[in-house]
């Protein structure tokens, strides 16, 4: 029987690369949080659309979770317009996934 294999997300379990998990992660928090917005606002698809300055069918895509229609930096201009806050976290690796730049550098 094989092990297990843990992922800290299902970006890192379905992506190809940590790179695309990141951006993957990243813009799924971006739309989650724009679609939290819309039901919040109390605006239609096309108050919000002219607000982004996109079309209603485009803002219908985000409200079904067609992420691969945006891009991260779409997504930042968008949660912007929306009046959010968008941040990067930045984290340190997990020990035991990766080592510190220190001891990478130690090693060299």
């Amino acid at each position: 029987m094989s092990k297990r294999q843990r992922f800290d997300s299902v970006w890192d379990a379905i992506e190809d690369t940590p790179q695309q998990a990141a951006n993957m992660r990243a813009r799924s928090e971006l739309l989650m949080a724009l679609q939290a917005w819309l039901k919040l606002s109390g605006k239609t698809q096309a108050e919000a659309a002219r607000l982004f300055g996109i079309t209603q069918p485009r803002m219908s895509d985000l409200m079904r979770g067609k992420i691969s229609l945006f891009s991260l930096e779409t997504l930042m201009d968008m949660a912007t317009r929306a009046g959010l806050e968008p941040r990067i976290t930045i984290k340190k690796p997990k020990a035991s996934r990766s080592r510190t730049a220190g001891e990478l550098a130690a090693r060299a």
